[in-house]
């Protein structure tokens, strides 16, 4: 009778393990605001008027997200753009490397975790296509920075939506 309470005791607590929430990743990826063009010679602009309101507006978009993190390259006009929701949400910002995106590293720190990272036209559709492991998007034209890459990871299924936020 006790190995047949103990077969009962372990079924039942292996089905309440398979009915606990899946860990889920979710990631919003944005291109940086409008950059300052009036200096072909300056890498490292800082964001315009324009940009900077924009900025402030991604901010208010993702008021109501939790994130855990906030990830941004290391120039000016993408660390601008990260900002104003770093600040409202109280986060540091951290820091990757456009030329290693979706690396281990990364999957560590920010599986099951709410993620914003702020890029590059060509960066962030390629960190998009990178975690999906398919070339669904391409780069982005240079005068789009309304772009909203969302990413869902559960349970080893990918999913992602493209909005337009103007």
């Amino acid at each position: 009778m006790k190995n047949y309470i103990f077969i009962l005791f372990v079924f039942l607590f292996s089905l309440n393990i398979e009915a606990q929430e899946p860990e889920t990743t979710t990631y919003y990826f944005i291109r940086h605001a409008e950059k300052d063009r009036t200096n072909d010679s300056n890498k490292n602009p800082n964001l315009t008027k324009k940009g900077i309101h924009r900025a402030e507006n991604w901010s208010a978009i993702f008021e109501n997200i939790k994130f855990d993190l906030i990830y941004s390259t290391k120039f000016n006009r993408t660390i601008q753009t990260a900002e104003p929701a770093a600040i409202k949400q109280h986060l540091e910002i951290q820091y990757y490397s456009p030329s290693h995106l979706y690396d281990e590293d990364f999957k560590l720190k920010t599986t099951g975790k709410t993620v914003l990272v702020v890029g590059h036209s060509n960066t962030t559709p390629q960190f998009v296509n990178d975690i999906l492991g398919e070339e669904k998007y391409p780069e982005i034209n240079d005068d789009n920075n309304a772009n909203l890459y969302i990413v869902t990871i559960q349970n080893k299924n990918k999913s992602s939506i493209l909005l337009e936020i103007n």
